[in-house]
């Protein structure tokens, strides 16, 4: 028997209307997928810029190896970046950093567990870049010491800081500096005198990832000592659920470091994002 034509015609309309439906899924997906794409190359190029208008919270394990014989050490600094507009031309960007440490045999013969002195960098930058498409900031650096027993140097530091970068296309280069002086402290005070200076460039692969390189020099005045280690490290952003994340991995080396000091390092970053 003959269906009805109109049963005819319904069956051949819900064929057409699933048919249109498999069509605009398949003209979304890539769609979709490039902007997916999009967001997480502008992400990773701003985490690329120290004082981008991005609140970030990286967690970064270090491990370093060898101290004088077998010495070793693993630190985890907790890294939070948040951006405060302070006026219609110019941010404050709040960037801290609170090392949380196991070492052992870098005294030799003794290990040491807790946190470290937090550095904490103030910097006001202007929210557009130079005509030239220089990106800049400057401001006030702190030491502060909580730092428990043996891992903390019991005096409060203060100094200026300041960074330079441009961005050109998918490649940054740029430097960071701060000084650190010892301005007050208690009864195991350390005299602090330091220079930090980290020279960087990263690459933007595509598809959110970047290569980068830095060299994250220090020179200390008081002992007239270099420690001068260079970072290579490969970095992805993508989406974990409803949370924008960037994970990191790398190796280093030391180019120059004070007697007995390490000569090899691994770093892990896990970052959380949090874009306007």
């Amino acid at each position: 028997m003959k269906e009805p034509a109109c049963a005819q015609t319904g069956r051949h309309r819900g064929s057409r209307v699933s048919a249109d439906r498999v069509m605009l899924a398949l003209l979304i997906l890539p769609s979709s997928a490039a902007a997916q794409e999009s967001d997480a190359d502008a992400l990773a190029k701003q985490l690329s810029n120290p004082v981008a208008a991005l609140i970030s919270v990286p967690v970064q394990y270090n491990y370093d190896e060898t101290w004088g014989e077998k010495g070793y050490r693993h630190q985890v600094n907790v890294q939070p970046v948040v951006p405060i507009s302070i006026s219609e031309h110019w941010n404050m960007i709040s960037r801290t950093i609170l090392p949380i440490v196991y070492q052992e045999d870098i005294v030799a013969g003794t290990d040491q567990a807790g946190v470290g002195d937090i550095t904490q960098s103030l910097f006001f930058s202007p929210k557009a870049s130079t005509k030239s498409g220089v990106v800049w900031g400057v401001g006030p650096a702190f030491l502060i010491p909580v730092g428990t027993d043996d891992l903390g140097a019991d005096t409060w530091g203060l100094g200026p800081t300041a960074v330079v970068l441009k961005q050109d296309g998918t490649l940054t280069y740029g430097a960071l500096i701060n000084h650190i002086t010892d301005v007050a402290g208690g009864s195991r005070r350390t005299n602090i005198n330091s220079t930090f200076f980290q020279p960087f460039v990263a690459k933007g692969l595509g598809q959110g990832r970047t290569l980068s390189f830095n060299i994250e020099s220090s020179y200390d005045w008081e002992n007239e000592q270099w420690t001068v280690p260079v970072n290579v490290g490969y970095s992805k952003v993508s989406k974990l659920g409803n949370q924008m994340i960037s994970y990191q991995g790398g190796v280093r080396a030391y180019l120059d470091k004070p007697r007995g000091g390490p000569d090899w390092g691994i770093r892990f970053a896990v970052t959380l994002l949090f874009p306007k």
